[in-house]
């Protein structure tokens, strides 16, 4: 099979790519490879009841088909270079916000029109947090919450679907360069690399291939592997990535009110005073529920809400991450992080659940003080002790952000306040990219999560869309 334009991955970074070529070039064949399912056919096993733990599926529903890891998220688009990932590094600040700007445009006319947008500008609270030794980041966000996302990216699909040559269940085994200078192989060595003529054949089925001139890597946080390969094969330098570490806090909502009623989704930071290491509130969920994440076999938490008010619940949920940067001689942060989380599975049968007031005392939550809190849990997650799965300086930093965050939204240290551990954010390693996302080989380009520049829905749309724009007006020129 021939093609123009192969887009591997139909996630955030595919999804707009393929909408920018169905809408401006359809002249052009372009062909997108997905491990996972349609939209409407993903679906996670697990119920609670007859299945409670990952039977590791072909494809996991949650992390592949159309939509990415990101479909059944809750659907925050934030719009910043403070936060998100470093697309701004590569294709400038202003280029950067105009292409977010642009995406949250198409959200909206394809069923996001009554969503609201939230921005800290102005804000008040920036001032409150700064006399307490925090800091608010500065964004615009989105919420489109967790049903009305489903609903956009169903619409997208119902655009896109007569347009682009979409193949699910059909992952990319192997890519392959052909030089017109030297024919097939894994990795070309030329002089000028960035003006060599290539094409791609990039192989599925068993001995399927298809040959294109443009190949546009999509694959997600979860083909962080499969693109280390691809990297690894072809000779693509690389650079190790961050982790994240720390928990999902939940509370009633009302004492986050004042914030997520102005903001919805505050992104505050505090630095540690004893380590200097930097804690971040993440994914903020007012009114929403806390949920399991499979990620490869790894129970780890997360939180959703819904835009719908009858699926709004009485607390509000959030992450505190701490971040942890590896070099010499240890560079795998994510087996790191996967080692502390099959801790908490291994102890706790999947997600554990703390009282603060638990943690603090140096004791371990049981069934009876979570049942005579006051604060009722979301998630049906294992009573334990988090201490005996997180390390020493992150739990630290963990207890120390939760009294900082008390004196701007006091309650935030009550003894009631629920800990689920433990949330971990897998970053792919960084793939070196020039200022057009392209690889090394001319024509190859990384974008989204997979890449390792971008860790949000908003910033992974926005490659999409530019290396779409950078591919057809090459296109043209020729």
């Amino acid at each position: 099979m021939k093609a123009d334009v192969v887009i591997i991955g139909a996630g955030p970074g595919g999804i707009y790519a393929a909408y920018e070529f169905a809408n401006k070039r359809q002249d052009l064949k372009v062909v997108v490879f997905e491990a996972g399912n349609t939209l409407e056919k993903r679906r996670c096993p697990i119920d609670g009841n007859k299945i409670k733990s990952c039977i590791k599926c072909k494809t996991c529903g949650i992390m592949n088909g159309f939509g990415g890891a990101g479909a059944f998220s809750d659907g925050k688009y934030n719009i910043t270079n403070d936060f998100g990932g470093t697309l701004y590094e590569h294709i400038g600040k202003e280029k950067a916000i105009e292409l977010m700007k642009y995406v949250d445009g198409i959200n909206v006319t394809h069923g996001g029109q009554n969503t609201k947008m939230y921005s800290t500008a102005g804000s008040s609270l920036k001032k409150i947090c700064m006399q307490n030794k925090l800091q608010l980041l500065e964004a615009s966000v989105r919420h489109l919450g967790t049903d009305i996302n489903y609903v956009v990216l169903e619409n997208l699909y119902a655009e896109l679907k007569d347009k682009i040559d979409f193949r699910f269940n059909t992952p990319v085994t192997r890519l392959e360069t052909i030089s017109e200078t030297e024919g097939t192989g894994n990795a070309c060595d030329t002089s000028d690399i960035s003006s060599a003529g290539y094409r791609y054949r990039a192989y599925y089925g068993e001995d399927e291939y298809v040959d294109c001139r443009y190949v546009i890597a999509s694959v997600g946080r979860s083909g962080s592997s499969w693109m280390e390969r691809i990297c690894r094969e072809l000779d693509i330098p690389t650079l190790s990535n961050r982790v994240d570490i720390g928990v999902r806090v939940e509370l009633p909502a009302v004492i986050f009110s004042h914030l997520t009623d102005e903001l919805y989704e505050s992104k505050i930071l505090y630095r540690t005073e004893k380590f200097e290491d930097r804690v971040r509130t993440f994914c903020m969920n007012p009114n929403g529920s806390v949920v399991n994440e499979n990620t490869n076999g790894i129970v780890t938490v997360n939180g959703h809400s819904f835009e719908d008010p009858s699926k709004h619940t009485e607390n509000t949920n959030f992450a505190l991450l701490v971040s942890k940067h590896f070099s010499e001689p240890f560079k795998d942060s994510n087996g790191y992080g996967e080692s502390i989380a099959r801790l908490s599975n291994m102890l706790g049968g999947g997600v554990i659940v703390q009282r603060f007031g638990d943690l603090a005392r140096g004791r371990r939550s049981n069934k009876t003080r979570i049942a005579e809190g006051t604060v009722r849990p979301t998630l049906d997650a294992t009573p334990g002790d988090l201490s005996l799965v997180l390390p020493k300086r992150i739990l630290d930093g963990i207890i120390e952000m939760i009294y900082a965050l008390d004196k701007i939204a006091p309650g935030t240290a009550n003894d009631d306040t629920l800990l689920y551990g433990v949330e971990v954010k897998f970053y792919n390693m960084e793939v070196e990219l020039d200022e057009n996302l392209e690889t090394k080989y001319h024509g190859l380009y990384c974008i989204g999560d997979g890449s390792g520049v971008t860790h949000s829905l908003s910033h992974a749309s926005a490659s999409g869309v530019f290396v779409a724009g950078r591919v057809m007006d090459e296109i043209a020129e020729n």
